[in-house]
């Protein structure tokens, strides 16, 4: 077998790339927990009610998750780098606008624009990253920049705490200033990539129904009760589809969800981020209130599960494409052992154990849903992936905390029980899937083959009369028997993509599996 050639190194304009995004997804993810911590503080400061205190926080994630199918297709259509750069400026005007925001309705409404500025940045700064790399790079960079991210989730809140109760909460905001405006210098030389295929003109119709399906998808999983969010989102997505297969150029291409590599990695991905959302919650709240310690404290004791968080990112970033899905599960179903043993873990070594345990593993799940989502399709519409995985994990961010509230124990405090059995049921539900599949049974067929000395041509009874060399008898049948299976997935294939199977040979069948073939679509 012949050795793969290595991956050349990143040249300048792709390290440019990587700095600007790993600062820009540093600020985001900063700036969406940071506040956690200090709503009451700022309430107080600002003389807010409890009602709309909330939205400080509610707002910016709204406002990030429902636009990021749009920002992705907007970096595909006009530039990534472009729409990178736009999205950095916005987000560091905004921060400013909060810290400068004298009332609450005023910060609401920065931390709104605030969002759709992070909006602009995650996924079109994602799909740069995958253009400016060299093909076999670009996975370990975005990792890179995921755990530079991963590693402000965990320390947002701790930090927006410390610096709102010794400072003022206003120096949240004046912290990213600076990092959004480094961000963006490096951002402008980095290479510009877009999506060649691509018209000049954005799907309004497609945009707005993205926009609004993901809104109310957002609201009805925080109030579950509330069956009107449900509704809406379900009407606005029979909308989108609509308007998407009739659109010439459409907002999101509806193929990419026959892609189920994608999807599989898109959904274990908001399972994985929503248990994240948990276990950051469930852990300080316990160090805190169960044993007493002051926040402070609990920011650092929690430095070893932030550390896991982040080398999640890079993690990832070295799984192949094709082992995705595999330890995807891997990486929920271990994450369920450990987060049920933060649960039933006594003592505060046992629970710091169990909790980096579950952030190693948690944080490889999430990079994977990026990482991975990325290297299944194609490149030219990276934006638009990236846009729609972004946004799915962001929308569902907020069902790790119900569920946390749902597996409390008779006023006990908040339990992961609940986050633990989605991970392991989404776990065995990606191996049941993989196991349905036939992936077992079809990849023997090219196996025999090369036994048989056939190389990986196609393996039909013309192959097989042409074969000299001996052979096992028993090996010879199996072969026969294995032959109908892939005949069958032969005819499914050509289905899907328009041929007439009608009297067709292993001519027809043989140009189906061409690589021309090979599409979204088919895969």
């Amino acid at each position: 077998m012949p050795k793969s050639e290595p991956h050349p190194h990143l040249d300048a304009r792709a390290r440019w790339a990587l700095a600007a995004v790993a600062t820009g997804a540093f600020c985001v993810q900063l700036d969406s927990f940071a506040l956690n911590l200090a709503l009451p503080v700022v309430r107080d400061a600002l003389h807010g009610s409890a009602a709309a205190t909330p939205w400080v926080v509610s707002g910016y994630l709204l406002a990030a998750g429902s636009l990021m199918p749009v920002a992705g297709r907007l970096g595909d259509l006009y530039g990534r780098r472009r729409m990178l750069t736009a999205g950095l400026a916005l987000f560091g005007v905004t921060a400013v606008l909060c810290a400068l925001a004298p009332s609450l309705p005023l910060l609401v409404t920065a931390r709104v624009l605030q969002g759709a500025g992070g909006a602009l940045i995650m996924p079109a700064g994602l799909a740069l990253l995958t253009h400016a790399c060299p093909p076999g790079r670009g996975r370990r960079a975005m990792g890179r920049a995921l755990g530079l991210a991963g590693l402000a989730t965990v320390c947002g809140p701790f930090l927006g705490g410390v610096l709102a109760r010794s400072v003022s909460w206003r120096a949240v905001f004046w912290l990213t200033v600076p990092l959004a405006l480094a961000a963006a210098l490096c951002a402008r030389r980095a290479a510009e990539s877009r999506d060649p295929e691509a018209g000049q003109s954005l799907d309004g119709v497609g945009a707005i129904a993205a926009t609004g399906v993901v809104a109310c998808l957002a609201r009805w999983l925080e109030h579950v009760a509330d069956w009107g969010w449900a509704v809406g989102a379900a009407l606005i997505g029979a909308l989108f589809v609509r308007a998407e297969r009739r659109s010439s150029a459409p907002l999101v291409d509806l193929a990419l969800f026959r892609n189920r590599p994608y999807v599989a990695l898109t959904v274990a991905g908001a399972v994985a981020n929503s248990a994240t959302v948990a276990l950051l919650y469930v852990v300080p709240w316990t160090l805190q209130q169960a044993e007493g310690w002051s926040v402070l404290e609990a920011g650092v004791v929690f430095v070893a599960p932030a550390g896991a968080l982040a080398v999640g990112g890079p993690l990832a970033g070295r799984v192949r494409p094709g082992a995705a899905v595999p330890v995807m599960a891997l990486c929920l179903a271990s994450g369920a052992v450990a987060l049920a043993a933060t649960t039933r873990g006594t003592g505060t070594l046992a629970l710091l154990t169990a909790a980096t345990a579950a952030a190693a593993a948690l944080g490889v799940a999430g990079g994977l849903a990026l990482t991975g989502t990325q290297a299944v399709v194609r490149r030219e519409r990276a934006g638009e992936a990236s846009g729609v995985t972004k946004a799915v994990m962001t929308a569902t961010a907020g069902v790790g905390l119900a569920l946390t509230d749902a597996g409390a124990d008779g006023g006990a405090g908040p339990s992961l029980v609940l986050p633990a059995a989605v991970c392991l049921a989404t776990a065995a539900a990606l191996v049941v899937a993989r196991v349905l599949r036939l992936r077992l049974v079809r990849g023997l067929v090219p196996v025999v083959g090369r036994v048989l000395g056939l190389g990986r041509a196609p393996i039909s009874v013309r192959a097989l009369a042409s074969v000299r060399a001996p052979v096992c008898v028993r090996a010879l049948r199996l072969v026969r028997v294995l032959l109908p299976v892939g005949r069958r997935a032969d005819r499914r294939r050509m289905d899907r993509c328009g041929v007439d199977r009608r009297g067709a040979g292993q001519r027809q069948a043989a140009q189906c599996r061409s690589a021309r073939c090979r599409t979204d679509r088919c895969e």
